[in-house]
């Protein structure tokens, strides 16, 4: 950085959550699992030695202010750009420059790009020679799923990092600091934080310092001073600043499949509870509630299965109940749909069922349709003796007629001892019974 970005950075006009950065590597706060003593990423910025990163993490867990200390501790040129806003006119500037740096100074430079999803391959691409030179390193920032966002060229030449969000003691120790520095956070002023305030910022904030620090900011310079001359922070105060929870939730990305993961893998593990706040999760974020519906139903038919058979009408009712009212009223049926699904009994017979007959599909020979069963309504079936031998299940004791449907005979549905497939189960061993019970009902064409 040039003394121009210094003199701004502690200039007390920017953002509390700005001037709280942290500038040692000590003063970091979060991300044991990445910078704890012994960690690969904290050995290389020890060593004064770093490689091309890329920080993986939901707002406000300290990606830009990690990349900032990389630069301090290697002594490094520090380059930002945002890729929302840049193009290759931009990167190419950056790499002229730095070229120029590693020549005329030996100092290598740290590209910041934030947001760096939003490069197109070819802007990807352009990163790869400079790369390959050394002369500069990559730190980018995002909150997609890299895998998912980034070309392999480029994620094989970095480091692929996830940031979690900040836990509740992390956030509270950034609190802290905030409140107490006089020089670049609010010690001068006179907080009195509530316990109730402190416990509401800390919740509402979901782990984004970023979100705790500006509604800190916010708070403390719109509350007028009381009688004592201190500023009353109280939880009325916390709630104002704060306002609505943000949830991180992004409706094309990680936290979208993910929820919805945990959603349906809690109705599968039969926790009504855990499933309902994955659904609040979902609808308090604006996921779109079809979305949800399309998924319910399938729980219903694969995860409940024949174990529960209403499992599948009440899912589907939920679905055409949500068309028909919509939305606020729509998220009840979507609660009860979830509700009877994670507290009914279990099968995925029928679907592993399905499962298994395609896979025999794919690896054998596919089998033709017995004579006896193919189609007879045409007048020629009769000379192709199509339909001969067929048996009329209904013309018999129980509508049932031991005959051959499929080639071998395979066996591809296992009732479960669950739910309504006990009775499913029962019914298919009295038919299994009647074959062996009746030597007049045979195998095959008739």
């Amino acid at each position: 950085m040039d003394l121009f970005d210094s003199a701004v950075e502690e200039s007390n006009s920017r953002p509390l959550a700005i001037r709280m950065s942290p500038r040692t590597l000590e003063d970091y706060v979060g991300q044991e699992h990445l910078l704890g003593p012994g960690k690969l990423l904290r050995r290389l910025l020890e060593s004064g030695r770093i490689v091309s990163l890329i920080l993986y993490g939901p707002p406000g867990t300290g990606k830009t202010a990690f990349a900032r200390l990389v630069a301090r501790r290697t002594k490094s040129r520090f380059k930002a750009l945002n890729a929302v806003t840049s193009g290759l006119a931009d990167l190419r500037k950056e790499f002229d420059e730095a070229s120029e740096a590693k020549k005329l100074y030996q100092q290598t430079t740290i590209l910041f790009l934030d947001e760096i999803h939003h490069f197109n391959k070819s802007q990807q691409d352009a990163l790869l020679p400079h790369l390959e030179q050394g002369f500069i390193i990559l730190v980018g920032a995002t909150t997609q799923n890299p895998f998912f966002a980034l070309n392999s060229a480029l994620l094989s030449r970095s480091r692929v990092c996830e940031l979690h969000p900040l836990s509740e003691n992390n956030l509270s120790i950034i609190l802290d600091r905030a409140l107490g520095d006089p020089q670049k956070g609010l010690g001068n002023y006179n907080v009195s934080l509530s316990p109730e305030a402190r416990t509401h910022l800390l919740k509402a904030a979901s782990g984004d310092a970023r979100t705790l620090l500006n509604a800190l900011e916010v708070g403390v310079l719109t509350t007028p001073l009381d009688e004592k001359g201190s500023i009353p922070f109280d939880l009325e105060v916390a709630q104002e600043s704060i306002q609505k929870k943000l949830v991180q939730y992004d409706s094309a990305g990680d936290q979208h499949y993910d929820t919805i993961s945990a959603f349906i893998k809690s109705i599968r593990g039969s926790d009504p509870d855990a499933a309902l706040y994955w659904l609040a999760k979902m609808l308090y974020a604006g996921e779109d509630p079809r979305f949800i519906a399309r998924r319910l139903v399938i729980s219903s038919a694969e995860d409940v299965g024949n174990a529960d058979p209403q499992g599948l009408a009440v899912a589907v009712a939920a679905q055409q109940a949500l068309e028909f009212i919509g939305l606020p009223e729509g998220r009840i049926p979507l609660a009860q749909a979830t509700v009877y699904l994670a507290c009914a009994p279990k099968s995925n017979a029928s679907y592993m069922g399905l499962e298994n007959a395609t896979s025999d599909l794919k690896k054998e020979s596919t089998k033709e349709v017995p004579t006896h069963l193919k189609g007879a309504h045409y007048p020629g079936a009769k000379v192709l003796g199509h339909g001969q031998g067929y048996q009329y299940a209904h013309d018999h004791p129980d509508h049932y007629v031991n005959q051959e449907y499929v080639p071998g005979s395979p066996k591809y549905y296992f009732p479960s001892n669950l739910g309504y497939e006990v009775k499913i189960k029962a019914w298919l061993d009295h038919l299994q019974k009647m074959d062996k019970s009746s030597p007049a009902s045979q195998k095959g064409i008739s």
